[in-house]
C-alpha cells in the first residue's frame, strides 16, 4: 500500500511558481516498473482482406447515428454544474467525439473500385437469364435512374434469390447488394418488394460470397429506417452474428455495422448480446484489420450502453486488447472511449486495473494528443472515484505533474476532470491514504 500522507499534490487553480513547478520529466522517475505485467504478443496474422474503400470518407453511418443520438439526449438541468461527467453530458460528449470515428459510406468493401477492375463476365451485373442487364457499376446511372425502371430489376433479383442454383443467388444477391448502396428511395423499394425474408437465409450460405453479398445488402438496406424493423422481425440478428463468427474478413466487417445499425432500435440491444455478438466482436478486435478493429469498437460502444452488454464484454476479454491499443495511435481514442463505458461496472473496473490499464493511462496523460488525454482523465475518474488502491496506484504512477499540467492547459472539460482527480488525490492523502475513502466521490460520478 502506497501512503498518500506526505504526498504533496498542488492545487490546480494556483499557478506554478519557480519553486513548486512540477516538471512532466517528473512523472517518468516516478514510473515504477512493471515486470508483472505481461507485455502483449503480436497479434496473428489475419487472413482478413483489407477494406479498399477509403477511410475518411464523410458519407458515414455512424456519423449520422451517433448525431441522431447527441440530438435526442438533453443535458439534465438536475444535475450539478460542478462535475461534467453526468451520463446525459457524456453521451453527448462521446457523441460529438465519436463523429470521426469510423467512417464508411454503408458498404465498406469497394466492391465498385473492384468490380470496375475485373472482366465484365465475372462482374454481378453480367447478364443472365431472366436477369435485366443493367450496368450496377456505374454509380452515376443508379443514382439517376427512375425508380420505375429499376422496379423490374428489383423484382427479377428477389425471384431470383429463391432459386436452387447457387450461381443465380450469388449474382442476384450481389445485384440487390449494389442496388442498395446508394438511394434511399431504392433501399425502400427493395424492402418493400419482399427481398429481406429472402436474404436473411442466405447469411448462412456455405459459399462465402453469396453470404457476403448478403451480410453488406442487409447492412445498405438497415441504412433505410423502416427496414430496421423489417430485418429484425425477419429474424436477421442472430444469423449477422453466425456471419461474424464465419464469413470473410469483409463479411465480419460489415456483419459488425449491421448490427450497429440494429442497435439503433434501444431493445435491440439486449438481444444482439444475448445472441453471442459480443465475444466475436473482440475477435475482430483482436485479429481484424485496422477496418475492422474500428467497426468492432464503434459496435462495442453502442451495445455497452446496457450493463449487462458490458458484463459480456468483460467476460469475453475485451478489456486486454482494449488497454493495448492505448498505445496505437489511429485506434488509441476509441479504445479509451470504450474503457471508459465498461468502467460503468465494477467488473470492468477491476480488469482494467488487472490488465494495466493505470499505467497506460497515465502514459497517455503525459504523451498522448489533447483529445487523449481528455479520455484518458474521464477514466481514471472512474477508476479511482471509490478506491483508495487506486489513488495509490495513480500516484505511484506518477499521475500528479501531468494532472496538475493538464488542469492547467487542458480543454475546459479536461481541466475540471483534471481537478476533480486531484481533488480525490488531496482528500486521500488527508484521509491518511486509506483503502478506502472515495465513496462520496463515486455517488457524483454517473455511470
Amino acid at each position: 500500500m502506497v501512503s498518500l500522507s506526505n504526498t504533496q499534490i498542488p492545487s490546480p487553480q494556483s499557478p506554478c511558481t519557480s519553486s513548486n513547478r512540477i516538471h512532466l520529466s517528473l512523472a517518468h522517475s516516478m514510473r515504477t516498473l512493471r515486470p508483472g505485467i505481461s507485455q502483449p504478443e503480436p497479434d496473428a496474422p489475419s487472413s482478413e482482406p483489407e477494406s479498399d474503400l477509403d477511410t475518411t470518407l464523410t458519407d458515414s453511418f455512424i456519423d449520422t447515428c451517433l448525431c441522431e443520438l447527441a440530438a435526442t439526449v438533453a443535458p439534465s438541468s438536475s444535475k450539478s454544474p460542478a462535475l461534467d461527467g453526468s451520463i446525459t453530458t457524456g453521451i453527448l460528449e462521446l457523441s460529438r467525439d465519436f463523429s470521426d470515428y469510423s467512417s464508411f459510406n454503408s458498404d465498406i468493401s469497394g466492391e465498385l473500385e473492384r468490380l470496375a477492375s475485373v472482366t465484365r463476365s465475372e462482374a454481378p451485373n453480367s447478364s443472365s437469364p431472366d436477369l435485366p442487364d443493367l450496368d450496377l457499376t456505374s454509380s452515376e446511372l443508379l443514382e439517376t435512374m427512375p425508380l420505375e425502371s429499376l422496379e423490374p430489376v428489383v423484382k427479377a433479383c428477389i425471384e431470383k434469390l429463391s432459386t436452387s442454383l447457387e450461381e443465380e443467388k450469388r449474382k442476384a444477391t450481389a445485384r440487390i447488394r449494389l442496388l442498395a448502396k446508394h438511394r434511399s428511395d431504392l433501399r425502400e423499394l427493395i424492402g418493400a418488394s419482399g427481398a429481406i425474408p429472402v436474404l436473411v437465409p442466405l447469411l448462412k450460405s456455405t459459399d462465402p460470397a453469396t453470404q457476403e453479398s448478403a451480410v453488406t445488402a442487409l447492412l445498405n438496406l438497415s441504412l433505410e429506417e423502416t427496414n430496421k424493423a423489417a430485418i429484425t422481425a425477419a429474424g436477421a440478428i442472430k444469423p449477422l452474428v453466425y456471419a461474424l463468427r464465419t464469413g470473410t474478413g469483409i463479411a465480419k466487417q460489415n456483419a459488425a455495422c449491421a448490427l450497429l445499425s440494429l442497435s439503433m432500435i434501444e431493445d435491440n440491444r439486449a438481444t444482439i448480446g444475448a445472441c453471442g455478438a459480443v465475444p466475436p466482436l473482440v475477435s475482430l478486435l483482436v485479429h481484424g484489420s485496422t477496418r475492422g478493429k474500428k467497426d468492432s469498437l464503434t459496435t462495442l460502444y453502442k451495445l455497452c450502453s446496457i450493463k449487462r452488454n458490458k458484463e459480456r464484454a468483460v467476460d469475453a476479454g475485451a478489456v486486454g486488447p482494449l488497454v493495448r491499443l492505448i498505445g496505437e495511435g489511429g485506434l488509441s481514442e476509441k479504445a479509451m472511449v470504450v474503457l471508459g463505458s465498461l468502467a460503468g461496472v465494477l467488473e470492468g473496473r477491476e480488469a482494467i486495473v488487472e490488465e494495466g490499464g493505470i499505467q497506460a493511462l497515465v502514459e497517455a496523460l503525459e504523451d498522448g494528443p489533447a483529445k487523449g488525454k481528455e479520455f484518458a482523465v474521464a477514466v481514471l475518474l472512474q477508476l479511482c472515484a471509490d478506491s483508495g488502491l487506486n489513488r495509490a496506484m495513480l500516484v505511484r504512477e506518477g499521475a500528479i505533474p501531468p494532472l496538475v499540467a493538464l488542469s492547467q492547459t487542458g480543454s475546459a472539460r479536461a481541466k475540471q476532470k483534471a481537478e476533480t482527480l486531484l481533488g480525490y488525490l488531496r482528500e486521500q492523502r488527508q484521509e491518511g491514504g486509506g483503502s478506502g475513502g472515495g465513496g462520496t466521490a463515486q455517488a457524483n460520478l454517473a455511470r
